[in-house]
């Protein structure tokens, strides 16, 4: 289960890749915008004011989520959904995917098969997380291998699920597309605030998620406090606040002939 507020602790450092990869999408005029994993739709909202006479949707698979979204005073439309089964409609000429596609084991095939779908000329964005390796992502893997939570959390937590930059430019340059891909490290300042770690509140809106359905208060008790420790050695708190690397991987494909701007 999704935790809208939990998600939203970190909104202004969540929200920066999102505004980084739109500022490399240069439609003007799209007919229809869809962002695949909306989340609380706060972002898909802004969409309205780039482009005011845009049909936009926001698709999102966590009922919690899409509730926050409903809520919000927006004419963005928005819809519970997998992003498997989303199939563009014809008119669809932005399609953004913001932190969403690591969640999704085939999501390379995806790529294709929207590549494909989406009309000429269309834009096809995402960014996903590539901090797989980082010193919080192996402590949450040394924890987890421990015997006590060994059992209950097998097979629920993936190694690498993301593709290099250089992965998703040739399947999409081979799918088709002219295609923008880059990464960027952000190096968020997370300020200290109560008695648990910024690092592991951090993780509890997304990468924890999995682990916190899994086990029982005790279990999850048990585990948050092991894993709080070794996030303290590895991000040490300096006047006040946590400097934690963050590295995100961005594509930005057009599709087919794209010699025009779509209407």
């Amino acid at each position: 289960m999704w935790d809208p507020s939990t998600y939203l602790r970190y909104r202004d450092e969540r929200s920066r890749p999102f505004h980084d990869l739109l500022a490399r999408v240069a439609a003007t005029q799209p007919r229809a915008v869809v962002d695949l994993g909306c989340g609380p739709g706060t972002l898909t909202a802004t969409l309205v004011d780039r482009w005011p006479a845009s049909r936009i949707t926001g698709l999102d698979s966590a009922p919690e989520m899409i509730a926050r979204a409903t809520a919000l005073d927006t004419p963005v439309t928005f819809a519970v959904g997998d992003v498997r089964d989303w199939r563009p409609t014809p008119d669809v000429d932005v399609l953004l995917g913001n932190a969403v596609l690591q969640w999704v084991p085939d999501h390379r095939d995806l790529l294709v098969r929207w590549a494909a779908e989406l009309p000429a000329g269309a834009w096809l964005a995402f960014q996903v997380p590539g901090n797989f390796a980082a010193p919080s992502h192996r402590a949450l893997h040394e924890v987890a291998a421990r015997d006590r939570w060994r059992d209950p959390l097998a097979g629920l937590l993936r190694e690498a699920p993301v593709d290099e930059p250089t992965g998703y430019a040739a399947l999409l340059t081979d799918a088709g597309c002219a295609v923008d891909a880059w990464e960027t490290t952000y190096v968020h300042l997370l300020p200290t605030a109560g008695p648990d770690h910024p690092v592991l509140t951090w993780m509890e809106g997304t990468a924890l998620r999995p682990v916190r359905a899994a086990l029982d208060a005790a279990g999850w008790a048990g585990f948050r406090a092991e894993l709080g420790v070794r996030l303290a050695e590895a991000y040490p708190v300096r006047q006040g606040q946590v400097y934690f690397p963050f590295r995100r991987i961005f594509v930005v494909a057009r599709t087919g002939p794209c010699a025009e701007e779509n209407p």
